[in-house]
């Protein structure tokens, strides 16, 4: 979908990203790194079609003789339509030569956590006057070992139902009020058939590979 809006307006977020200073090797750095405003110069030009029509004129019968103008152009990656659950799966491997290699540095991330800057202003589900669209963890999954050999166990909280989170996800029904805590319950450990209770500090210390968050509503 192309969209023509004011360019005042176009890069507007729900929050103001410019207040966060995320702390470098946490999610929010990520997600501020993920979703900033590149510049399209040079050989990252965009194809422009009100720019090459009005170059070209009418329709020419021959597609080869037409010629193609680009231009400089901004691109920015917002949310446009906020999720019940959040899965953020985080890149554990880089490349060094032809070798893939695992990362084992420590992400930090929060038991909660507001995406409001990284939304677009025109956020479609969510509240008018809202400036917060708060999520809470609920489940981490953990990969421990090498790229060729390791285990996967998990952390899941247990905690007590949301019947609003599940009329959001199945009527789509747009939050009119937020809670800005977490549901209480208890975090478990889980590997193969052993499972453990475990404090949330020992969560949030863990290399998370993926993270699952549930809209607080």
């Amino acid at each position: 979908e192309v969209s023509t809006e004011d360019p005042e307006t176009a890069f507007r977020t729900l929050a103001n990203r410019e207040d966060l200073n995320p702390e470098e090797g946490s999610v929010h750095h990520c997600l501020y790194q993920f979703t900033h405003n590149e510049k399209l110069t040079e050989t990252n030009k965009l194809l422009c079609d009100v720019c090459t029509q009005r170059r070209n004129g009418p329709k020419k019968d021959i597609k080869s003789e037409k010629k193609y103008v680009y231009t400089n152009a901004k691109k920015q990656m917002l949310i446009s339509l906020a999720p019940p659950i959040l899965t953020l799966h985080l890149k554990r491997f880089q490349q060094a030569g032809f070798n893939l290699r695992k990362v084992n540095r420590h992400i930090k991330f929060p038991e909660v956590i507001d995406l409001a800057p990284f939304c677009t202003a025109k956020c479609k589900n969510v509240a008018d006057g809202n400036t917060q669209v708060l999520y809470s963890l609920y489940g981490v999954v953990e990969h421990s070992g090498t790229m060729r050999s390791g285990h996967y166990t998990a952390y899941a909280k247990m905690r007590s139902m949301n019947n609003r989170l599940s009329d959001l996800v199945l009527r789509g029904q747009s939050p009119q009020a937020l809670e800005t805590e977490p549901a209480k319950g208890q975090w478990f450990h889980i590997s193969d058939t052993h499972v453990q209770a475990v404090p949330v500090s020992k969560v949030l210390s863990s290399q998370a590979y993926l993270l699952f968050y549930e809209r607080l509503l």
